[in-house]
């Protein structure tokens, strides 16, 4: 009789994704991830396999979190400009507050890992090309009501917004100056404009 699991592997895994998204893969020790997740290293294999199926349920899971985050944030604002406003500008707000710069996990294990890894090359990119239909869906709200042009193209524009939202994101982790920054999120205003 196979004996119940003595942890919450909801909780578990989510310990797990805070630890790799602080630290990345391979600075993540099994020691960090026994403390972090309070359980002992053969329930870690036992629920999850070894440290890079860990990894990849961590990751999946982030990516799922993050996709229903950035879909709830773009309906939350009847006005298409003022949702990217609020969107990217809320990005750039948080980077700037007190205490440690994690960015996007997903953006992280593109740059450590995907290079060297075609598993998680396909997670990452699979989660850009969600992120851009996403965006898309969210210009052709705003050219059917009126408040884009016409003319616009949503899926090269969606594309452009998911490069600036990489390029921000790892820009962030070296605290570039505000207005850097802010001056990229006012250019993507004007390219909403149709200017």
């Amino acid at each position: 009789m196979v004996r119940p699991r003595e942890f919450d592997e909801d909780q578990a895994l989510n310990a797990a994704m805070q630890i790799f998204w602080e630290k990345g893969f391979e600075a993540t020790s099994l020691s960090d991830l026994t403390s972090k997740m309070g359980i002992q290293r053969p329930s870690i294999y036992a629920a999850f396999g070894d440290k890079k199926q860990l990894f990849e349920a961590a990751l999946r899971k982030y990516t799922q979190s993050h996709a229903a985050f950035v879909r709830s944030r773009l309906q939350s604002n009847s006005s298409v400009k003022e949702a990217f406003y609020n969107f990217f500008g809320g990005i750039v707000a948080e980077e700037y507050e007190d205490g440690p710069n994690r960015g996007c996990f997903c953006i992280n294990t593109m740059v450590e890992l995907a290079p060297h890894d075609e598993k998680f090359e396909i997670l990452t990119r699979e989660h850009q090309m969600y992120l851009s239909a996403v965006f898309q869906e969210t210009l052709e709200r705003g050219i059917r009501s009126g408040e884009l042009e016409a003319s616009m193209d949503a899926r090269a524009l969606a594309h452009t917004m998911v490069s600036l939202l990489i390029g921000i994101t790892v820009m962030m982790k070296s605290r570039p100056a505000r207005s850097f920054v802010d001056q990229a999120v006012a250019t993507l205003l004007i390219l909403l404009d149709g200017k």
